[in-house]
């Protein structure tokens, strides 16, 4: 009897053990389940805590959009040959040049921006030389002040926009190529313009240093000579610059940069036999700043001195305290990087306390 009872009482015991662990499982799994649920659908809501930060989409979009503005100096390499014309030069004149194969000869003073024409007699000690026996043409300088706006899209390393800009120009005296001890130099008359140019802009930032940006720039556009050159006479081509553009950065918003740059160019001159073609290339150094519109306003509340970003309610504002020239970290500030303590002539000592 007893072996009996102990078999039938081990089974029981085991059934037993089985469904309180399997009860133990699912309450486990249902508390799981009814925390979850909690969690989603919190009976305290967040929001009653932490205002939920409005967006200025306006200003998202905009904050890509870069404006700048330079000045400098350049200097405009002039070039012509006088294929199929003579050069005149009589004792202390200036050189004439004239048409080949033209009957009666003219004469011209001016053939760069203007067409000026001449009746200076030849004398016998006068010296007279074609372009048929040898290579001749004429070279200048110009001095230019660029005064130039833009506004470009950043897209990461990538630049895309478009330019204005002034140039007034000063002609210089332009040499002969050939035969310098028998030509003289001259100066066209109307030797001051303005010249304007417009441009498509492209640019791509190869490299990084710190606060230093180094950017490659093309710029494809038209220019117009200023009032100086007869412009009903001129036949224009397009106008290339290239260029490398050195950014500091100053901060969030503000970059000082300098540009050296080449330009490319070429005009053609009507005459009335026949047409002279000017190279006027450039060679420029600018300089200027450029501005971005901030992303987030500047905060409202005149006694704040949060440096870095932050909210007031439900709206977020930048720091009121950030220096415009100076760079600055837009989540922490960086007004004062270097202690007063570890400056001046505390910075030699190695306790500055």
């Amino acid at each position: 009897m007893f072996t009996l009872l102990s078999l039938s009482f081990k089974p029981t015991t085991l059934n037993s053990r089985f469904y309180i662990s399997l009860s133990l499982l699912l309450f486990l799994f249902l508390s799981e389940v009814v925390q979850a649920q909690d969690d989603e659908n919190p009976t305290f809501p967040l929001e009653t805590i932490y205002a939920k930060r409005k967006s200025y989409p306006l200003r998202s979009l905009f904050k890509n959009v870069k404006f700048s503005a330079s000045m400098g100096v350049g200097n405009t390499f002039f070039r012509h040959k006088l294929d199929g014309f003579g050069v005149f030069q009589r004792a202390g004149y200036e050189p004439r040049i004239f048409p080949l194969g033209i009957s009666p000869v003219p004469h011209y003073t001016n053939w760069v921006n203007k067409v000026v024409g001449d009746s200076l007699a030849v004398l016998p000690d006068s010296y007279l030389v074609s372009a048929d026996t040898t290579k001749l043409g004429f070279k200048g300088n110009g001095f230019n002040v660029p005064l130039h706006v833009s506004i470009h899209y950043e897209i990461k390393n990538i630049r895309i926009g478009g330019g204005y800009g002034i140039e007034p120009m000063f002609l210089g005296n332009f040499s002969p190529i050939t035969y310098t001890d028998k030509i003289a130099s001259f100066r066209p008359g109307s030797h001051f313009g303005v010249m304007k140019k417009y441009y498509g802009m492209f640019g791509y930032s190869f490299y990084r240093f710190h606060n230093y940006l180094f950017t490659g720039n093309l710029q494809i556009g038209g220019y117009k000579p200023g009032n100086n050159f007869s412009t009903d006479l001129i036949k224009k081509g397009i106008n290339v610059n290239l260029g490398v553009i050195f950014e500091r950065e100053l901060s969030e918003y503000w970059r000082l940069f300098a540009k050296p740059s080449l330009d490319l160019k070429k005009y053609t001159l009507a005459l009335p036999e026949k047409s002279i073609k000017h190279n006027m290339n450039a060679a420029y150094l600018q300089i200027g700043v450029t501005y971005s519109i901030p992303d987030l306003p500047k905060c409202f509340y005149k006694e704040c001195k949060i440096q870095m970003n932050h909210a007031h309610g439900n709206k977020e504002y930048r720091s009121r305290v950030h220096p415009f020239y100076k760079k600055q970290n837009p989540n922490y500030g960086e007004n004062y990087p270097t202690l007063i303590k570890y400056k001046g002539k505390n910075k030699r000592k190695l306790n500055p306390y």
